[in-house]
């Protein structure tokens, strides 16, 4: 009976997805993420509700709008089939219990993060502020995490990134680090935990360096070349959620 639960799971996922689509969209715009209803940003046309379907409608419409026949950005279905399976592992893990809400909203967010981060070289304070608050909350009711846990984890998170950051800046005279990067850290430690951020940091840094190097020998530049961080941080806190326990078991040879 698990896999009616899955696909539902999944579904309510990619739902969710299309709603960060608009997030992803608009709010580096600062434009509402309510009205106007979704629309081609092409012809303008407002998209029915069956043109609108996570994923579905975008095999059927073959990637491009009914109306004008421009193309759709692969953008979209790659946001809903990833929120999707993210819910799925969620729910996996953490059962149907206000755990697995929390942590749906944290994965949400790391989502619409890295992808605004990706295209736009910022991180929202719209989303990592209140994100701290609700990971704290979220700590009451969580199996990974105590509420004082959290908040060494919030404490780490911004400490930790804001040092490493002042001294880059200190040392190079550049800012290799933003704020934005910082909040989003302390977000992380906020639903993780003290020892998470520590994870999160060498994933974030074994990952970044490995396709840092691999851009800066493919578009032969030298080490000014700027690379969003946010990214990769959201990648190590998933890492860190779903292997954290295991990593650290590893590397402390428990």
């Amino acid at each position: 009976m698990e896999w009616p639960v899955i696909a539902a799971i999944f579904v309510f996922g990619a739902m969710i997805g299309s709603f960060l689509n608009v997030c992803i969209v608009r709010l580096p715009e600062e434009r509402s993420i309510v009205r106007p209803r979704s629309h081609c940003p092409s012809c303008g046309h407002q998209i029915a509700w069956y043109d609108n379907l996570p994923v579905v409608s975008f095999v059927l419409l073959r990637g491009r709008c009914r109306v004008c026949g421009v193309r759709i950005s692969p953008l979209y279905p790659t946001v809903e089939l990833l929120t999707g399976a993210l819910a799925v592992a969620l729910w996996m893990r953490l059962g149907t219990t206000l755990a697995f809400a929390g942590y749906f909203l944290f994965a949400a967010a790391l989502v619409t993060i890295t992808f605004i981060d990706l295209d736009h070289r910022i991180i929202p304070d719209v989303i990592s502020l209140p994100g701290i608050v609700v990971g704290l909350a979220v700590s009451f009711v969580s199996p990974l995490v105590t509420p004082l846990g959290a908040l060494l984890g919030v404490l780490a998170g911004g400490g930790v990134l804001l040092g490493i950051a002042t001294g880059y800046e200190m040392l190079r005279g550049r800012e290799g680090m933003g704020g934005g990067d910082v909040k989003l850290l302390a977000m992380i430690g906020a639903f993780l935990g003290w020892q998470s951020v520590f994870v999160t940091l060498m994933v974030a840094s074994l990952i970044g360096s490995i396709i840092g190097v691999g851009l800066m020998i493919y578009q032969r530049a030298d080490t000014k070349l700027a690379i969003p961080f946010g990214p990769f941080l959201a990648g190590g806190a998933l890492v860190s959620l779903f292997f954290g326990d295991r990593i650290l078991a590893f590397y402390f040879g428990a």
